[in-house]
């Protein structure tokens, strides 16, 4: 792992996601109370293992990816932000995924806002999108918390969806 990847905040430590993630990334992927609203749902542990393969690719291909997000004095495994390329064509995206009980505590836009300012201007990518479905107000906030602004809308089987997007110059 390239240490340059290592993002520090006042209160996280955001590490690429890599094999000791396993069981952590394992019991948050496969909760529906926090992947049941995500792209591709809720997943198995399996479905978890094989993505993580995808997302250390990823990293290796693209300087980004996804990160581990944990508590910068405890240590403990809090949740994940990073990036993703969409299935549907509108390019690298922007993902988080904080257990249940982290919620509410403002992890989620502290490591967002890192992971967009360390694609913009370390990994030099001009423009990140995000979707949320419209009516997850908390992840919404979080878009907007951190500069992101709507920029189209979309249906997903019936459920509305947002685009969000980040456009550096």
């Amino acid at each position: 792992m390239n240490p340059a990847w290592i993002v520090r905040t006042g209160r996280l430590v955001m590490r690429p996601v890599a094999l000791p993630d396993l069981p952590a990334l394992q019991a948050l992927k496969g909760d529906p109370r926090v992947f049941a609203v995500m792209l591709g749902g809720v997943r198995t542990p399996q479905r978890t293992t094989e993505e993580l393969g995808e997302e250390i690719v990823f990293w290796g291909r693209c300087g980004v990816g996804i990160w581990a997000v944990r508590h910068a004095v405890s240590g403990a495994f809090l949740g994940i932000t990073g990036f993703m390329d969409r299935p549907d064509g509108r390019g690298i995206a922007l993902r988080f995924a904080f257990f249940a009980h982290e919620q509410g505590n403002g992890y989620a836009a502290e490591a967002a806002g890192a992971a967009l300012r360390f694609a913009h201007d370390r990994a030099g990518l001009r423009r990140i999108v995000a979707v949320a479905r419209a009516d997850n107000i908390g992840s919404r906030q979080v878009l907007g918390s951190i500069g992101m602004r709507q920029c189209e809308s979309f249906d997903r089987a019936g459920v509305p969806m947002l685009v969000f997007e980040s456009v550096q110059e």
